[in-house]
């Protein structure tokens, strides 16, 4: 296989992937363009390369910089800006885990505590089964939620010679 048939097979199969994860399969594309690419790239670079539109570039590139995935950079005596993605991939682990932590997790544990307090009567069977639910969901959150604060916040060996004692046992 040579390398520019490599390069597309690795785009849309990035793209694939992000899209099962719940990211924009656009945008897990440019991600990957930009991860494979060795120089950071321009919008016109993207689009051509895509075969995106001017819109859905700019758009996807601005996601992906408030994702903390991709940084803008300027060139010297250059107008263009150029878009460079960051390579190491402990760090993009953890950027992208982060913001789904901030946009999906955090937000269900708060509701979720919320309706932890909801008063009811202990022997109605529909409010026992509710709060049950509520509390037992709750805790599995909680849980997640220090699963990932530790990940976010271990170094790469560390985090992963835990998960391989886990396993191990």
């Amino acid at each position: 296989m040579e390398l520019a048939e490599a390069k597309l097979k690795f785009i849309e199969a990035w793209g694939k992937l992000g899209s099962e994860w719940g990211i924009n399969r656009t945008m897990a594309q440019v991600h990957a363009l930009l991860l494979v690419s060795p120089e950071a790239l321009t919008t016109e670079e993207v689009m051509a390369e895509l075969s995106i539109s001017r819109g859905n570039a700019n758009m996807t590139l601005r996601d992906l910089i408030d994702w903390g995935l991709v940084e803008k950079q300027h060139k010297t005596g250059e107008r263009k800006e150029y878009f460079y993605a960051e390579k190491d991939t402990w760090i993009i682990a953890r950027r992208v885990a982060e913001e789904r932590k901030k946009r999906e997790l955090d937000p269900v544990i708060k509701i979720l505590g919320q309706l932890s307090e909801v008063k009811g009567d202990e022997k109605d069977p529909a409010f026992k089964a509710f709060n049950s639910s509520v509390i037992n969901i709750n805790k599995l959150a909680n849980n997640v939620n220090k699963t990932l604060e530790t990940m976010l916040k271990a170094e790469e060996n560390w985090f992963f010679g835990a998960i391989f004692k886990i396993f191990k046992k």
